[in-house]
């Protein structure tokens, strides 16, 4: 086996996993974005970074989640630090988009927020197939009361 750099390991990883990995200092500007949120998303690295999340971010939710990253970086505190979270998001084609990310707050020798990495993954399919599965369940559950 050859010697593996560790560092260049981790960056293999990092830019190669099928996931989305990314990370949006603390003015929500996108800095790093993996061959996994270009496939996810639809936008090459080129055309992600230095934008904003609101490319990612459906509109109509655009409100809350600045509310909430702009809090948690000023706070430091976050909800979400260990938990999945379920959030629509936005394909550079428009369509809407099922994701699930875990997050990694950042912070600086202050400890003070600097940003935050993310890790998502499409659940578009896994969503869809739940709403029919809970749709149909509606439907057996109303024809047996009938």
């Amino acid at each position: 086996m050859p010697h593996l750099d560790l560092k260049e390991l981790s960056l293999k990883i990092l830019a190669q996993a099928p996931d989305a990995i990314m990370f949006a200092d603390r003015e929500g500007t996108i800095r790093l974005w993996n061959q996994g949120a270009e496939r996810i998303f639809g936008y090459s690295a080129e055309q992600a970074i230095g934008q904003s999340l609101d490319i990612i971010i459906p509109e109509k939710i655009r409100a809350r989640h600045w509310d909430g990253y702009h809090k948690t970086m000023a706070t430091g505190q976050t909800r979400y630090g260990t938990e999945m979270l379920s959030v629509p998001a936005t394909h550079q084609s428009g369509a809407r988009l099922s994701t699930e990310f875990s997050i990694v707050m950042l912070v600086d020798d202050d400890n003070r927020p600097f940003g935050v990495a993310a890790i998502m993954r499409d659940i578009t399919e896994r969503h869809l197939q739940d709403k029919q599965l809970r749709e149909r369940l509606a439907e057996l559950e109303a024809a047996q009361k009938g």
